[in-house]
């Protein structure tokens, strides 16, 4: 298409003027981003906005005439009478040269300058009406305009042979041409100036004024390049020095190969002869070849020659089909899985499982685990269990706060300092192809605009695709079809659906006092014994010690609080042992306040039935399961009124309306009269508001609390509830029951309701947690008033009717 387009503008260049006639009627507009149109130059012009399109198709296809003019914001799409420069151009369409669906290129010839008068429409493009300029020429025998004009000109052509890429036949038209209004437009696109200082100049009607204005952009533009070419000539001075220091860098080289060999052929060689020893298929070696001649071809003092040195050496470390041989022995596996972590059976018969599996099979792509459950419940260390367990390499990648891909998947290496990503250099460092490798907090796992980690972790999580992960640095594909990967996460509502498709979810839910009693006896004690240098046999925490520290200074789940207390009271104990003073060989309940300070929680304990209007709940956060009590009382108003206090979020405030709107509704089941409702304010209040608290689980709880308030009858002693409500009474299941259920001992509650469907819940818990509670499931509201609403009254009744 260049050359088409050079051989058309070098016809027109000689064209005569057209008839313009046409000027002073309406005429259609086309407005130009960035750019300046000026008379008597042929300028090839992109068209790509749909109202343009169709206006050069209808005016190239009658052959008229059309305005030019510049927009003043090169972002306004659809330009109004004030958008645009005041003075352009009445040019003619010479002929579409280019068109494709995005644009196309016109070239576009201008005969005379025009005023911008109205616009007169904007469907189905621009029209308007304008004016002719005229030029203010000075008279022939004007001897300053004739020198101007020839200064133009001289400085023009020294311009032009300064430009690289300039088509030939300008130049000669332009040393050719007596053309006055040519040469000066023609120079106007050669200066480096603004759009605001060009249209200016084509503002001005004087021609000597317009030529002066010219000459200084001219004289400045010829100043810029006289600075460039010096700069060129120091540059060649440079360059020249570089020549000089190659030619003594070959000398180098041969003295080298004389005094015992050329130091890139040596790396080489050892690069080569490292590749020998690794397990390459014959695809990856000829890739590796392929690398090493790079290098070959590359100079020692080249940037580019360390970077390929190390990226060589990146593959070679790599363990390329390389594995550990996996021990099958199940009861070795299961007596060091029991060993290390107390509990957590359903994690370990799934260890075992797969073990078993691979023992028969002899081959199988490893599952993907993930662990969920509260902080502190052993989701990480298991890990390393199953390493042992497997004897296997361990490797722990952290993935709290990623938030780049390119941690994932490694940098391209076009980027300066470019490595691998987190996966390959876990592989690197595990030593084998087959590790077991924790991916721990993998719902921390953030993404901004480098990218989604979390999207980079489908490949490595899939066993359809992993067998061949590609990381961007290495460039290679790696495969990871036989390493056993373990996530772990507190919670799963911030991990994404296609991630949690491609994972087994094991649960990992808190442990109860006893159990985190046998754990600080049997894991946490002894470890901590030893980390502080405290021999065997000189210290011992008794078991009602040690339930003291749990229910008084611990509040989780887990065991890592208690494991921090525990190393506080050793901290003391090793400053004893080293001053040589007295200490307590067995630390007792009355020793706690010395070693670890003020009690810094007191047990949560049932609150009792004394008052109307306040029921347990049961929630679930985070770090385990609480109790809620829920608290409602009465206060005489214009009624209708409903406040809710306690920090509490959206669904827990929609619940609270719809157990009252529920009871409105059904007051004549519990002979609450209607008129209570317009003569009482009700206040629903959940204790502790410095805590945000939220979910539909409290439905029930809310229910029963609001109607002991209103019949101010009592509710039944030691016991707690959980379960969402329905518009209708409908009592729905709820999740988090094995963290309710530790909860709901630790206050000392004997019975706890539930809904019927959360029946296969309990089914599946150990039946040590549900030692000593009674449990009663229900399918609507009504059935559970029956059970906790007392026929008797609380003393110091409201006279509510």
């Amino acid at each position: 298409m260049t050359d088409n387009l050079s051989s058309q503008m070098e016809i027109i260049i000689e064209r005569q003027a057209f008839n313009l006639d046409e000027v002073g009627k309406e005429m259609p507009i086309l407005a130009l981003k960035n750019m300046l149109f000026l008379p008597g130059v042929p300028t090839p012009v992109n068209i790509g906005r749909s109202k343009s399109l169709k206006l050069i198709y209808e005016v190239h296809k009658r052959g008229g005439l059309l305005g030019i003019f510049c927009q003043k914001d090169s972002q306004e799409n659809d330009p109004g009478f004030d958008d645009l420069y005041p003075v352009g151009v009445v040019a003619q369409i010479i002929n579409i040269l280019k068109e494709d669906e995005a644009s196309t290129t016109i070239l576009l010839m201008g005969e005379q300058r025009i005023r911008l008068e109205s616009l007169t429409t904007n469907e189905p493009y621009l029209k308007g009406t304008f004016s002719l300029l005229q030029d203010i020429v000075p008279p022939k025998s004007d001897k300053e305009y004739k020198e101007q004009l020839k200064a133009i000109k001289d400085k023009s052509l020294q311009m032009m042979f300064s430009k690289i890429g300039l088509p030939d036949f300008i130049v000669e038209s332009m040393r050719k041409s007596k053309d006055y209004r040519y040469i000066v437009n023609l120079s106007f696109t050669l200066v480096e100036a603004t759009l605001e200082q060009k249209q200016a100049l084509m503002a001005c009607d004087d021609l000597k004024e317009r030529n002066n204005q010219l000459l200084s952009l001219l004289d400045r533009d010829l100043q810029l390049l006289e600075i460039k070419e010096s700069i060129l000539r120091k540059t060649q001075v440079e360059i020249d020095k570089q020549q000089r220091d190659y030619f003594l860098q070959q000398e180098m080289k041969h003295i080298q190969e004389a005094l015992g060999g050329n130091t890139q052929e040596l790396e080489t060689k050892n690069l080569k002869d490292k590749a020998d020893k690794v397990k390459f298929t014959a695809e990856q070696r000829k890739f590796f070849d392929s690398e090493v001649k790079k290098l070959e071809h590359l100079h020692p003092h080249s940037p580019d020659y360390s970077s390929q040195v190390a990226y060589l050496h990146s593959i070679l470390n790599l363990p390329w089909n390389s594995f550990t041989s996996d021990n099958f022995d199940l009861t070795r596996a299961k007596k060091v899985l029991d060993k290390d972590h107390f509990g957590l059976d359903k994690v370990k018969e799934r260890i075992l499982e797969h073990l078993a599996v691979l023992k028969l099979k002899g081959d199988m792509k490893s599952p993907i685990i993930c662990l969920y459950g509260p902080p502190g419940v052993g989701k990480t260390s298991l890990g390393k269990s199953v390493a042992e367990a497997l004897d296997r390499k361990y490797v722990r990648m952290s993935l709290g706060g990623l938030h780049d891909e390119a941690e994932i998947r490694g940098h391209r290496r076009t980027y300066i300092g470019a490595m691998p990503g987190q996966i390959i250099k876990s592989i690197q460092k595990a030593g084998s192809s087959n590790p077991v490798i924790i991916l721990d907090e993998i719902d921390k796992v953030g993404h901004d605009y480098h990218g989604d980690p979390a999207a980079a972790l489908l490949e490595v999580l899939d066993p359809e695709q992993n067998f061949a992960f590609h990381d961007n640095f290495l460039d290679m594909d790696f495969d990871l079809s036989k390493v056993l990967f373990i996530a772990t996460a507190n919670t799963l509502n911030t991990v994404s659906q296609p991630l949690l498709d491609r994972m087994e979810l094991i649960p990992v839910t808190g442990y109860i006092p006893e159990e985190k009693i046998e754990i600080s006896k049997k894991h946490l004690l002894p470890a901590q014994m030893e980390n502080h240098g405290i021999p065997k046999g000189k210290f011992d925490i008794p078991k009602k010690t040690m339930e003291a520290i749990i229910d008084s200074y611990t509040r989780e789940s887990g065991v890592r609080e208690l494991s921090n207390k525990i190393a506080k009271i050793l901290r003391k104990i090793a400053r004893a042992i080293a001053e040589e003073t007295d200490y307590p060989k067995k630390l007792g309940i009355e020793n706690l306040q010395e070693y670890l300070g003020a009690i810094e929680y007191t047990k949560e304990k049932y609150d009792g039935n004394g008052y109307a209007g306040v029921v347990t709940g049961l929630a679930w956060t985070a770090v385990g399961g609480e109790i809620l009590v829920v608290e409602t009382s009465l206060s005489k108003g214009k009624g209708a009124k409903l406040t809710l206090t306690g920090n509490l979020g959206d669904v827990m405030k929609e619940s609270a309306v719809l157990s009252l709107e529920y009871i409105k509704s059904h007051a004549f089941q519990w002979n609450i009269p209607d008129e209570v409702f317009e003569k009482w304010n009700v206040h629903v209040h959940v204790p502790e508001g410095a805590i945000p608290k939220d979910g539909p689980s409290a439905g029930i709880t809310i229910t029963t609390s609001i109607v002991s308030a209103f019949t101010q009858r009592k509710v039944k002693a030691n016991v707690a509830m959980t379960g969402e409500m329905t518009l209708r009474g409908k009592v729905l299941p709820v999740g988090g029951i094995k963290e309710k259920i530790l909860a709901a001992k630790r206050a000392g509650i004997k019975e706890i309701i539930l809904s019927a469907e959360n029946k296969r819940h309990i089914d599946e818990i150990n039946a040590l947690y549900l030692k000593g509670l009674e449990f009663h499931y229900v399918n609507d509201i009504r059935e559970v008033l029956e059970i906790v609403l007392m026929k008797n009254k609380v003393e110091r009744a409201l006279e509510i009717g």
